[in-house]
């Protein structure tokens, strides 16, 4: 539901130079724009990236900080697409959001798409009646947004996903959560809502997936997930257990339930980075999420003893799309006038999707 104007392929040659010219290029772009070039670099992006970052942080904490940036003309987010959508919608008119490959998706975000939700949504209101009020992770399409704000919903982050279910049931009785179902659970769970109040929802098979009375449902959860957390176990926890005792094992609530409730602490991205950045030298910890953040926090701590939940856990496939190359001749296009892979939100959508976001940050 966007439009992507000005798609091309990169030229080999930027795959074939040689890193430190690469840098070098985009140290003399970036200087010789200034103001006018602003770059935002997920936590997730590789070192190469993220180095060339104006800021840095989370989807939404990214989408904000470019929002509230009006000197720039050009915004070149090194995330995924959900994200560059995200700023586009909450940019003006007069800045354009770029997003060095467009291959950089999201698998959770794509786990929902606009066809599926509407066809739920009319069987959900058929059985549920007017009960539900929708509500969407930030890890979503514009196209998921606005059909959210267009039903009186918001968006939430992991940040503050309790205190947007909270809100949501003093509109409803009942929320359908997308598209992430570990998300929408751990949230409810600790929150208060049994297990046994909440329904899945799955859009390939167009079923509510629930034994019992429905009308003990409370939580409709979308049956999505991402693909990078959920390769988190309770095996590896208790594999931490058994060599490391004293190690507190500490996820992003992305990872399942079961996994959660055998951690010590469970947050949002931002929650894992300070609770690290804020203990003691000499405490150890087996992270659960992405391995780039893991990696880049294992180097800024030499006090600590950090290791991954999962020793055989990947980066992010998609986000790690944006490499440096890409970064380079996305910048070096925009100072020759013939930028690519500019992200565009339609307005019609982009209206809708702002109401969503809005009631988020209105709470």
């Amino acid at each position: 539901m966007n439009l992507l104007e000005g798609v091309r392929q990169i030229p080999v040659h930027y795959m074939t130079m040689e890193i430190n010219e690469l840098e070098e290029r985009a140290k003399a772009v970036k200087s010789r724009l200034g103001d006018r070039l602003f770059i935002l670099g997920h936590h997730y992006q590789k070192d190469e990236v993220f180095q060339f970052s104006d800021a840095t942080g989370d989807s939404l904490q990214l989408a904000q900080i470019a929002a509230a940036n009006r000197k720039a003309e050009f915004i070149v987010f090194c995330g995924v697409h959900f994200m560059a959508e995200t700023a586009d919608i909450l940019t003006t008119n007069d800045q354009k959001v770029y997003l060095p490959d467009m291959r950089a998706g999201c698998s959770m975000a794509d786990m929902a798409d606009i066809y599926e939700t509407n066809r739920a949504w009319n069987a959900l209101t058929q059985t549920f009646g007017e009960t539900i009020i929708p509500l969407t992770y930030v890890n979503s399409t514009a196209a998921i947004k606005a059909f959210v704000g267009e039903h009186g919903g918001a968006t939430v982050t992991s940040s503050n996903a309790e205190q947007l279910v909270e809100w949501a049931l003093t509109k409803k009785e009942r929320l359908l959560f997308l598209p992430d179902q570990h998300l929408g659970r751990n949230t409810a769970y600790k929150l208060g809502i049994p297990l046994e109040h909440m329904a899945i929802w799955d859009p390939i098979q167009n079923d509510l997936l629930f034994e019992g009375d429905l009308e003990k449902v409370t939580v409709i959860l979308w049956k999505g997930h991402c693909s990078v957390h959920e390769n988190f176990t309770t095996a590896n926890i208790e594999n931490i257990r058994k060599k490391h005792p004293d190690m507190k094992v500490i996820v992003h609530p992305e990872c399942s339930r079961e996994v959660v409730a055998l951690s010590d602490m469970a947050g949002s991205t931002n929650f894992i980075i300070t609770e690290i950045e804020q203990a003691l030298p000499g405490t150890s910890f087996a992270v659960g999420t992405e391995m780039n953040l893991v990696n880049r926090m294992i180097q800024n701590h030499p006090d600590k003893h950090i290791i991954s939940l999962n020793p055989y856990m990947c980066a992010c496939l998609t986000m790690n799309r944006i490499d440096l190359p890409h970064l380079v001749w996305c910048l070096e296009s925009l100072e020759d006038g013939f930028a690519s892979n500019r992200i565009i939100v339609e307005e019609a959508i982009a209206n809708k999707a702002r109401h969503a976001l809005n009631k988020m940050l209105q709470q």
